[in-house]
């Protein structure tokens, strides 16, 4: 028996046996919450970012980033005062549904899933790249290297939250200090040359610095955020997290200024050696790797350092597959996806389902798009594109979820409050849907961003067809629930009598 319905949706009863088999485990602390936030984003600061010089030029592309990162600094201090006044696995899709309702929060946790199960797919790709290039394999070989990676990473997640975080601190340590590594290397190896960073050739009437002009720009903001997209992710450990109130806030906002700091660093020195900008935007997968090669030559040393540096990556990889992990487990214990993908482990409290079938979604894009047209700079290109549709609609949703919940429930506990507000969240709701009109426009990648919206369109039908009649009184449902109850009760008391 359905029951109770909810206007157009209904909620199934379950009984405590229901939660106690899709239970998780509280461990993280702001140390792991912040290397959880800068694992998940380090692999763009290695490889995917330079894609886009090609179409801005360094100038062009130094525009987009400051416009990229004023987008995360309001949606990252909007999302900080969210997650600790909703501190639930759900994330992104407890946002949108404590503010807009059922729909508004399947579209935000359908965007968010979309984008994290294809981020893992963008970084096991660029992490082959590397793998291929330091042992020599041929391409036809990458296959090998994505299924590894996907096998060791989910095997991790699975083990156990503690292996999770611990791993994650070190290996986002370890990325960092490769990355330290390389900037000192260029400065004080004196290969940097502003020239080479503005040696692409403007088109008539334009100058070097935006040899493109704003067109280029506009067509360099998916890139540009490839340096920081997963920041977000961060809420989605609510419900391990030891302290979420405090530690939640404190990590967002470190985690995001890091990221500044390594992306700034990276877009500098990479493109002013070598080949500079023209080589970077269009010739490479692994502009780190090749930037390793520039100053400290093709030795040994280079390729041990080059293997080091996949940990940039590993770390993102790792820390991705914990979000996809965390974002199908909420979604499904609530009924939105099927419930079968929330079971957790009886010992480990891990969501093995979830971790293993966004898993294999993402490996099976991969393998879709590699036996269909290859390893190539166009591969790269078109599936972080993929990435980023899913990643700028959740943006757009949690932003305007924080603007709506600060008009509706302006009494709502709030233990940490965003600086920058209403106009903060505006602004970076403005700068998303900017960024999703602009991803139509690269024409190259349009079967794989055409093939996303398609995605959506199914996921839409399956929930208005079947899904909204399987929901269940999950704490994200009944936390919404709650507030507008409350809510309306407020409202009554404040009627003259």
């Amino acid at each position: 028996m359905n029951d109770p319905k909810h206007g157009f949706v209904t909620y199934e009863k379950v009984d405590s046996e229901y939660f106690s088999k899709r239970g998780l485990k509280r461990y993280a602390g702001v140390w792991s919450l912040w290397a959880l936030g800068v694992g998940a984003v380090i692999s763009g600061d290695f490889s995917g970012w330079n894609l886009g010089i090609q179409y801005s030029g360094f100038g062009g592309y130094l525009v987009a980033m400051f416009i990229v990162t004023l987008m995360y600094l309001g949606l990252c201090y909007s999302i900080a005062e969210m997650s600790p006044a909703l501190p639930h696995t759900g994330g992104a899709y407890s946002f949108g549904r404590t503010a807009m309702g059922v729909w508004g929060g399947f579209l935000t946790g359908l965007a968010e899933n979309m984008e994290y199960v294809v981020t893992t797919a963008v970084v096991v790709y660029f992490m082959g790249a590397f793998l291929t290039d330091i042992f020599e394999t041929p391409d036809s070989f990458r296959p090998v290297w994505w299924a590894a990676m996907y096998v060791v990473f989910i095997g991790i997640n699975i083990w156990g939250v503690e292996a999770t975080f611990r791993f994650t601190i070190v290996i986002t340590l370890l990325a960092l200090a490769i990355l330290i590594i390389f900037y000192v290397g260029v400065i004080f190896t004196g290969k940097f040359d502003f020239d080479l960073a503005m040696n692409i050739e403007p088109d008539p009437g334009n100058s070097k610095w935006l040899p493109f002009g704003f067109k280029g720009v506009a067509l360099a903001l998916p890139y540009a955020i490839w340096l920081y997209l997963a920041i977000e992710q961060l809420p989605l450990a609510a419900e391990e997290a030891t302290n979420v109130k405090k530690d939640m806030p404190k990590g967002i906002i470190l985690g995001l200024m890091t990221l500044i700091v390594t992306g700034l660093g990276v877009v500098f020195l990479n493109v002013g050696i070598g080949g500079g900008a023209k080589f970077f935007g269009s010739e490479t997968e692994d502009p780190l790797l090749e930037g390793y090669k520039v100053v400290f030559g093709e030795g040994p040393a280079t390729k041990f350092l080059g293997l080091l540096a996949v940990a940039g990556l590993i770390a993102s990889f790792h820390t991705i597959i914990f979000a996809y992990g965390r974002n199908i487990y909420s979604l499904s214990r609530a009924g939105y996806f099927p419930k079968w993908l929330s079971v957790t482990g009886e010992k480990r409290k891990t969501p093995h389902v979830a971790l293993i079938s966004g898993g294999v979604v993402g490996f099976l894009i991969l393998l879709t798009m590699f036996f269909t047209g290859g390893a190539d700079a166009a591969f790269g290109k078109t599936i972080l594109s993929m990435a980023v549709f899913g990643a700028v609609i959740a943006y757009a949703m949690q932003c305007l979820a924080f603007i709506m919940l600060r008009v509706k429930f302006p009494n709502m506990e709030r233990p940490y409050r965003s600086p920058l507000g209403i106009p903060g969240a505006a602004i970076a709701l403005i700068i998303s849907l900017a960024t999703l009109y602009f991803l139509f426009l690269i024409e190259e990648n349009l079967y794989g961003v055409v093939g996303m919206a398609i995605w959506f369109l199914v996921g839409v039908i399956y929930f208005a067809a079947y899904g909204r009649h399987r929901l269940v009184f999950s704490p994200e449902e009944q936390f919404a629930l709650n507030q507008i109850t409350e809510s309306a009760s407020e409202l009554k008391a404040e009627e003259p009598k």
